[in-house]
Formats: C-alpha cells, sequence, structure tokens
C-alpha cells in the first residue's frame, strides 16, 4: 500500500500533513524504463510492436513524444 504525504496549508504560518493511504493501481505495478536509457542519452528511440515501428523523442523541454 502506497503513503503519501501532502502538505496543506494552514490558516496560521505553520504547515499541516496529511497522510494518505491509496490502494496500488495496475499502473504502480507496470515496468518503469528510464527514457535517456531508452535513448542511450540521444534524443530518439525507435520501439517496435507488432512489427509497427514507433518513435519516441525527447524533446528540448524535456517531454516525451511518441509517433508512428
Amino acid at each position: 500500500m502506497r503513503m503519501d504525504k501532502i502538505q496543506t496549508p494552514h490558516h496560521s504560518s505553520e504547515k499541516q500533513t496529511l497522510t494518505v493511504s491509496a490502494k496500488p493501481t495496475p499502473a504502480d505495478k507496470a515496468p518503469a524504463h528510464d527514457a535517456r536509457s531508452l535513448t542511450e542519452g540521444g534524443d530518439q528511440a525507435r520501439i517496435v510492436l507488432d512489427g509497427q515501428v514507433y518513435t519516441l523523442r525527447i524533446t528540448r523541454a524535456g517531454k516525451l513524444i511518441l509517433t508512428k
């Protein structure tokens, strides 16, 4: 079970910390891959799915774009 701490504004100058419990989601169990590793330090990688080739690109702004 994942536990997240959230800082919440309070009427005084102090902050309160709430602990929120959440059930794991399927995304929590999905494999994670570092995009920079996939591109081997570059800005593009080719990904193949069922014979179709896709291009993963890291933009200058650090966003990911996946195109067919």
